[in-house]
């Protein structure tokens, strides 16, 4: 039982309080880095799956249509502008009218540059599959094809880390893989 003299006292002095708020502010500014670092990573794996996905349903549809099937860039031959699949009925590989839309992919972050390879760097750009679901050119030459997304706000080791290729074999298969852990992972992979 507490006398009349005694005072129960609670709460935080202002240097407890102060010391609390140092301690936090110094956590975060340890934290935010890595905290951005993580989520671009992300960011990098979902673009890359978004893109495999988005070749397996081009594939897929031409082989279930009987029909050609393409992955060509939102605008101009800028992969990072997004994409379009769609079933090409005119078969001359850009998205018109006649055309058929399967999928649309929007802009990639600023911070990411992709790159193409095969038909993925031709003018127009694009990644086409026959009937069969075979990858082809618009001459009907079996070609594979690579596209590779990257991190363009850094550089050295952290970039190749930060960095994945999308290789599409003749096949028609489409792999995602990190250059900095496969040996085979390379711009000019064909399988």
């Amino acid at each position: 039982m507490r006398t009349l003299g005694q005072r129960r006292t609670a709460g935080f002095t202002l240097i407890e309080l102060m010391v609390t708020i140092a301690i936090a502010a110094t956590l975060l500014v340890i934290g935010i880095p890595s905290f951005v670092a993580f989520q671009r990573n992300s960011e990098l794996t979902s673009a890359t799956n978004s893109f495999v996905a988005a070749l397996g349903a081009a594939r897929g549809e031409a082989m279930k249509r009987g029909r050609q099937a393409v992955v060509v860039p939102r605008t101009g031959n800028d992969w990072a502008t997004g994409w379009t699949v769609f079933v090409d009925t005119d078969n001359d590989q850009q998205f018109d009218g006649s055309d058929v839309l399967i999928v649309q992919q929007g802009a990639l972050a600023s911070y990411f540059s992709t790159t193409g390879q095969g038909t993925a760097q031709n003018s127009p750009a694009y990644i086409m599959f026959n009937p069969s679901g075979y990858t082809q050119t618009s001459g009907s030459v079996f070609q594979s094809a690579t596209l590779k997304i990257e991190r363009n706000d850094i550089s050295g080791t952290a970039k190749t880390q930060q960095t994945r290729i999308v290789v599409i074999a003749k096949t028609g298969r489409a792999r995602a893989c990190q250059p900095a852990t496969d040996t085979t992972c390379t711009t000019s992979a064909t399988e």
